[in-house]
């Protein structure tokens, strides 16, 4: 349905006043997305910014909007904790909280698409993830993905291996899963070895060209941003690979400073862009006209680079996590019939803001620790330890405060973590007040479905 000229009055109105946020419209939507979805159609988005618990969110937004400012995350109307841990492990894992999501049981933390090595029946009763159930429903679907098209965030919803580390086998269950449209690094899963592809040369060491087994699939594949915004009209099912592995470099800012190596890869499109382009490609898929789509997107640098312990990298991904939350919140504003559900399923190294001020912690550049009072764990600055403090935004008076950031560790952390939610459905996530995450699934499931699972 067109949002029609008095809709998109107010929806500039909002903007302006910062209902919307800042950051909402960086990548405008079409008139083809605003026009996507009939009256009876259901549309379900679920972001997940690996690793990204509560400290993270405040910490963005004392670095870019400061302490009075607010994210685009914050304006999620709904919100409540988020318990993750797995039938094994009070931490969940990427591939263990990725199948849970996907199935809705508890399954063990060393698990992918699998509970361990077995296979799962899904809490809907189905022997398939709530994607496959979606595809054989005859909905439209896209997975999106900052990291490789493997990565478990997104590839669990339609793979199933025994080793997370089975690379090949995954790439090959993603893109002859049937799912509309793909986006995410990891070229080389999808090249033999000995053969080159626009990044960088293949690593697979069967003889399978899954770029070539993509196009006979029908899809038209794009490896650049300028490619990504370029794809024809009539592109209905699209392949993007971005890079080589990942779309970002995820070692420590020493490392990145060492080698010369930027955080993102120039050439790939943000999450932002990505999602903007996979919403307009749905919208002109028949399947969203008669039933709706399904779509999981993932920023996977908001995980690996605070497992790096790299604070510069992840306030990048996040804020490039929160302009995808701008997209996916004017979607949903413009379409009443969309759940926008977001969960991490862990907090990565979880970040923390110490003050850097005099009279206070500390001045100059930031170390890996000053007195008995703090944990002797790295200190970061702007560029890593031993260099200086980040400065938050100003606050309602005008002022900025100096700080560096800690890390509790290198891993993933459980606590911390929640769930916000917008759009249809979305009070549920407030009924339940303590989202479990299977709940996730049982969330998506009604949206799509209509059926509230027990």
């Amino acid at each position: 349905m067109n949002i029609g000229t008095q809709a998109k009055k107010m929806l500039a109105i909002m903007v302006s006043v910062g209902l919307l946020g800042s950051l909402s419209l960086l990548v405008p939507l079409s008139a083809e997305v605003a026009a996507a979805v009939g009256g009876g159609t259901r549309n379900v988005i679920f972001f997940h910014p690996d690793g990204y618990g509560l400290s993270h969110w405040d910490a963005l937004r004392l670095r870019f909007v400061g302490p009075d400012g607010t994210l685009n995350w914050d304006r999620m109307p709904y919100a409540a904790t988020y318990a993750g841990h797995m039938k094994d492990s009070l931490t969940g894992s990427s591939h263990g909280g990725a199948t849970t999501h996907a199935y809705g049981v508890k399954v063990a933390r060393d698990s992918f698409g699998l509970d361990g090595d077995v296979p799962i029946t899904a809490r809907s009763g189905q022997p398939m993830s709530i994607m496959e159930e979606a595809i054989r429903a005859g909905f439209a679907t896209a997975l999106i993905q900052t990291g490789s098209l493997t990565e478990p965030g997104t590839a669990a919803f339609v793979a199933s291996v025994e080793d997370r580390g089975n690379h090949q086998e995954i790439a090959r269950q993603v893109v002859e899963s049937g799912v509309d449209v793909i986006f995410g690094g990891g070229e080389r899963w999808l090249l033999p070895a000995g053969v080159s592809g626009r990044h960088g040369p293949g690593a697979r060491t069967d003889t399978l060209n899954l770029i070539q087994r993509a196009r006979d699939l029908g899809y038209t594949v794009v490896y650049t941003r300028e490619e990504l915004q370029a794809l024809p009209s009539t592109a209905t099912r699209v392949l993007g690979v971005f890079a080589s592995a990942h779309t970002f470099n995820d070692q420590t800012e020493e490392a990145l400073r060492t080698a010369g190596l930027p955080l993102y890869v120039p050439t790939a499109p943000t999450i932002a862009e990505m999602s903007a382009a996979a919403l307009e490609v749905l919208s002109r898929n028949p399947r969203t006209a008669r039933r709706g789509f399904f779509m999981v997107a993932e920023e996977e640098g908001t995980d690996n680079f605070p497992n790096a312990a790299n604070a510069a990298g992840s306030f990048e991904a996040g804020m490039r996590a929160d302009e995808a939350l701008g997209i996916f919140r004017d979607f949903a504003w413009q379409h009443p019939r969309t759940l926008l559900l977001v969960a991490a399923d862990s907090s990565a190294g979880s970040k923390g803001i110490v003050d850097w001020a005099d009279g206070r912690v500390g001045e100059g550049p930031v170390n890996s620790g000053l007195d008995g009072r703090f944990v002797h764990a790295p200190f970061d600055g702007v560029d890593g330890t031993g260099t200086h403090p980040f400065v938050s935004g100003p606050d309602r008076q005008g002022n900025t405060f100096p700080f560096a950031v800690a890390w509790v560790s290198r891993g993933d952390v459980a606590g911390g973590i929640v769930a916000r939610a917008e759009g249809l459905n979305a009070e549920r996530v407030e009924e339940l007040g303590l989202v479990d995450n299977t709940d996730i699934y049982r969330l998506m499931y009604l949206t799509l479905f209509n059926r509230w699972l027990r």
